[in-house]
């Protein structure tokens, strides 16, 4: 039986909550500023930048391509990684461990350097467009997470299910999308929600391969505040805070997300 928590551990468990949650406080506050710049503590309280957020233009702009980077460079993701998974769980390929860590890569190596080399080698002697030079970097960022989460999701799947249905006339392709994919359905589904999560907070990368008029949300919030110092920023960056809040509780509720990750 526990005893009651200590007087220390309550100070420590304040601190530790002090800390992590103190930042998303003061960005809300800030936002709610009634003054001309950004300041903390706010003069006075007003919703207007948080309602100016929805009234920029390059917002606007950069805001859906972060959604459609996030939301088809995750599909896309997903299209590689889901039969990646099933590749090295259900057999035996050789240099299966060493696939396994060039996939993880991209999350162990820092994204500065991703970025550096993605523009250096791909974008300059390419040349392709910084839309697709994003897209296929964003892609290439996610594919780790929907490889690992669907992973899991297939350890945990009895290998003996689907040789019951291929006994019974299945296809191993027919197997697959009748018997595997309903039943990793959930472990899909958080591997999209934690890619486009990551996708959509990407930074390092994003940062090399944007272009003039091409910028992802998290740059444009950059730019905006070299030339504009308004409570604005914060403003946007709270609502995001609290949209990357609500979709991870979400996940936890109805998927069980933290089983994946």
């Amino acid at each position: 039986m526990t005893g009651m928590p200590t007087l220390a551990s309550r100070v420590v468990l304040a601190l530790v909550l002090t800390f992590l949650i103190g930042p998303f406080v003061i960005i809300i506050l800030a936002g709610l500023s009634a003054g001309n710049s950004l300041a903390f503590p706010p003069d006075g309280l007003s919703l207007k930048w948080y309602l100016k957020v929805f009234t920029v233009e390059s917002f606007q702009a950069s805001f859906a391509l972060s959604m459609f980077l996030a939301v088809f460079g995750t599909l896309a993701a997903l299209a590689l990684g889901v039969p990646a998974a099933y590749a090295l769980n259900r057999y035996d390929l050789p240099g299966a461990e060493t696939v396994r860590i060039i996939v993880a890569a991209p999350i162990i190596v820092p994204g500065i350097i991703v970025g550096l080399a993605l523009l250096r080698y791909l974008v300059v002697p390419t040349g392709v467009g910084v839309t697709l030079a994003l897209f296929l970097a964003h892609t290439a960022l996610v594919l780790p997470y929907a490889v690992r989460v669907v992973s899991s999701s297939l350890h945990n799947l009895r290998a003996d299910m689907e040789e019951a249905a291929v006994l019974l006339g299945c296809t191993r392709l027919q197997a697959f999308f009748k018997v595997v994919l309903p039943n990793i359905r959930a472990g899909v589904l958080a591997a999209f929600i934690l890619g486009f999560v990551t996708s959509f907070n990407q930074v390092p990368v994003s940062l090399f391969l944007s272009g003039p008029g091409v910028r992802t949300l998290p740059i444009d919030m950059l730019a905006y505040m070299e030339i504009t110092y308004d409570p604005s920023v914060a403003a946007l960056s709270a609502l995001l805070a609290f949209l990357s809040v609500a979709i991870v509780f979400a996940a936890e509720k109805f998927l069980g997300f933290s089983r994946y990750v």
